[in-house]
């Protein structure tokens, strides 16, 4: 086989300016802070590569033995080889990645061995195997356990037989996809890209005294400290300009009512906004995480940064709460995920009526992802420190999520579980903080059984695609 393949790719800048805000509700704010979608502060071009490789024999052979088993003589296998070529060319361009297609196609042993040899040698993110015949399964198998990163099978519904799915069913770093939905190969890839796209993001985290550099085992993503003091300077420098009084009419105008903040309380978060935002883009980060709670306590060294998490959020900029790793991990790998934002919240439960309670004093409002139509919100004070400016973000009832959080650790595990909204509970009689949510969960009987703090919710029901990223990167599920 020869060394030189096809590569299809799109820069990610491309990628993400695509992205556009919408014209209706608080998702105005980022245009109205002068900001663009994403693409300004993602300076770091990412890169994913998926080494792609078709597995079958030649029909001429088949043809001299006179007998072709799975999938039957019509099949053409270089003619399919050719269409899922192409699809894989506009794979690439809409998911913003490298797919090495190799020239030719496996068939013998040797064959397998230079191809996994090859694989090894470039390094990539991922392999995508294309099966087009039963009896050269033991190929695959010999690819994937000698290959160096998770790999992707994919087989059209009637190649292969049910030993053969069972035998890497629950396989660590494998996903088998039998199947006519190319949608599903297409999901495969995107979490390829993600997994690829984590190891190289930048999270910076605004806490302590103490700039330093760490990085997150196994996944590799980087932990950039930012001294609070800086922020504190960034922020007391952050003039009432322009683009902070837009925004701060946006938070005003955007909201469906206005309870305890005045007009300064508003203003003040529109400039933490903009400090927030000058720090990710300083940094060329691609999400943040802040120990907010010193600088809410007495004497006041900045108000609470929700409404700019909220803002953040929306731009499609994960944003965690308290320097919580974990949740923000989560953040950042349900963004390139899903493109969809999260709710990191206060793990509670309604025990009487068997109900996930979870609450916190920020949310995204556009939790569709960036540039769809913004939640009703009420602008509100913090809950705990009663002061300042924060959202209370209504989400609809019935609307699907799924609660995630990633534990990260040289053997990450993840919890998962999925629901409907029951109700967003007034405030009062209900405490604790400004958005909050009533949920059922589908994975457990009863909800004081749910594991995490500050996990991630978000809309959609995307419980089988996180268990399947999940064993495609080896990472344990924690139940």
């Amino acid at each position: 086989m020869s060394s030189q393949g096809e590569h299809f790719e799109l820069s990610r800048r491309a990628f993400m300016q695509a992205s556009a805000l919408t014209a209706g509700g608080v998702a105005l704010t980022a245009a109205a802070a002068g900001k663009s979608v994403q693409g300004d502060t993602m300076a770091r071009n990412k890169s994913a590569v998926v080494y792609t490789g078709f597995v079958y024999p030649p029909t001429s052979q088949l043809d001299a033995a006179g007998y072709y088993s799975w999938p039957g003589s019509g099949f053409n296998a270089e003619g399919q080889q050719r269409d899922y070529t192409a699809k894989f060319q506009k794979l690439a361009t809409d998911l913003n990645m490298t797919v090495d297609v190799r020239p030719g196609h496996v068939d013998t042993e040797a064959d397998a061995a230079q191809f996994a040899e090859q694989a090894a040698a470039a390094k990539p993110d991922g392999i995508l195997l294309v099966l087009f015949k039963k009896g050269h399964w033991n190929r695959v198998l010999q690819i994937v356990d000698s290959a160096p990163c998770p790999v992707v099978v994919f087989a059209p519904l009637g190649v292969l037989l049910v030993d053969h799915i069972r035998e890497v069913q629950d396989r660590p770093g494998v996903y088998l996809i039998n199947s006519g939905d190319f949608g599903a190969v297409e999901r495969a890839l995107v979490m390829v890209r993600t997994t690829a796209w984590m190891r190289q993001s930048r999270i910076i985290n605004i806490d302590g005294d103490s700039e330093k550099q760490t990085f997150v085992p196994r996944i590799g993503t980087e932990i950039l400290n930012v001294p609070h003091q800086r922020f504190y300077d960034v922020y007391a420098n952050t003039e009432v300009t322009e683009p902070v009084r837009k925004l701060a009419d946006a938070y005003r105008n955007g909201a469906k009512d206005i309870v305890e903040p005045n007009e300064q309380d508003i203003v003040d978060a529109a400039r933490a906004y903009h400090a927030l935002h000058q720090l990710v883009i300083d940094e060329k980060a691609d999400a943040l995480m802040m120990n907010c709670l010193p600088g809410l306590q007495m004497p006041h060294k900045h108000v609470p940064p929700c409404m700019g998490f909220m803002t953040l959020r929306d731009m499609g900029i994960p944003a965690g709460c308290q320097s919580d790793l974990n949740p923000t991990l989560t953040l950042l790998l349900v963004q390139y995920l899903y493109n969809r934002p999260g709710f990191q919240q206060n793990a509670s439960m309604d025990t009487a009526n068997n109900l996930y309670f979870g609450a916190h004093c920020t949310s995204p409002s556009c939790m569709n992802g960036p540039g769809t139509k913004a939640e009703p919100y009420i602008l509100r004070s913090h809950a705990e420190a009663g002061w300042g400016c924060v959202p209370r973000v209504l989400f609809p009832r019935d609307q699907e999520v799924t609660l995630a959080q990633y534990f990260s650790g040289d053997a990450p595990e993840m919890i998962v579980y999925t629901g409907t909204i029951v109700d967003c509970p007034e405030i009062p009689p209900t405490g604790g903080c400004r958005t909050n949510l009533r949920m059922t969960i589908n994975e457990v009987e009863d909800v004081r059984n749910v594991q995490g703090m500050h996990q991630i919710i978000f809309y959609g029901n995307h419980g089988k695609d996180l268990r399947t990223y999940c064993q495609l990167n080896s990472i344990g599920l924690r139940v």
